[in-house]
């Protein structure tokens, strides 16, 4: 049997979910075109009120609780959404990434008051999330990060570079990888979220460009002196 015809999993084959993955088709249709697709890669960038039309439409946070702001919907969303998005070529658009692995970091460690804070605006659109792992001397290996985040006060300071970061051009909450105690190995390596509105000391480097994914914006991210 080919791949691309095998039938669905049991666990996807329910009504709801296919319903839910044909509104999901005809959004795709209607707000991202095979044209409009075309000029996410000339931009190499979706434009950011797309970010806020998925949220106006529910597509943010899908599998978030609905008492966070999310769709209260399951990993089986995530699913859909993504399979619709590389069905229809769409797939540049970076919500797969802010829906489940930002939002779910926020949902599974964060205090209540950061979920309260952060998870309705994300769920939104008012957010855009990413996550900044890579740095140009350390890919997969993060006990190798050299980012580095200071205890200072109640808050720490955030000192570092990093690379190749999916949406880090429209991103305007960022789950930064920092070593916290350099001496400690892995267990020295913390996650700590910066907000970019207003935060002196962060920039944004090159949007790069890629072989794949030409449409998604994948950055150089600085940081220099950050308080968080």
């Amino acid at each position: 049997m080919n791949v691309l015809n095998t039938p669905d999993p049991d666990f996807m084959q329910d009504e709801e979910i296919t319903l839910f993955s044909d509104s999901v088709g005809k959004w795709i249709d209607e707000h991202a075109p095979p044209e409009a697709v075309q000029s996410w890669i000339a931009n190499s960038s979706v434009p950011r009120e797309l970010w806020t039309q998925a949220g106006q439409d529910g597509l943010m946070g899908l599998s978030m609780p609905e008492e966070d702001g999310g769709m209260g919907g399951d990993y089986r969303h995530e699913v859909v959404l993504m399979r619709q998005l590389g069905w229809k070529g769409a797939d540049h658009f970076g919500i797969s990434l802010h829906n489940a692995i930002v939002a779910p970091y926020i949902w599974h460690y964060g205090t209540e008051e950061q979920k309260q804070r952060w998870l309705p605006r994300l769920a939104s659109g008012e957010l855009v999330g990413a996550i900044a792992m890579t740095e140009p001397g350390a890919g997969s290996d993060l006990q190798g990060v050299k980012t580095t985040a200071v205890k200072s006060g109640n808050g720490y300071v955030v000192n570092g570079s990093k690379t190749f970061i999916t949406n880090g051009q429209l991103a305007n909450l960022i789950i930064v990888v920092a070593k916290t105690d350099p001496t400690a190995g892995a267990k020295g390596t913390s996650l700590i979220v910066v907000e970019t509105d207003g935060a002196e000391g962060f920039e944004r480097g090159r949007n790069l460009h890629k072989i794949g994914m030409e449409g998604n914006d994948t950055s150089e991210l600085f940081f220099n002196e950050v308080k968080v």
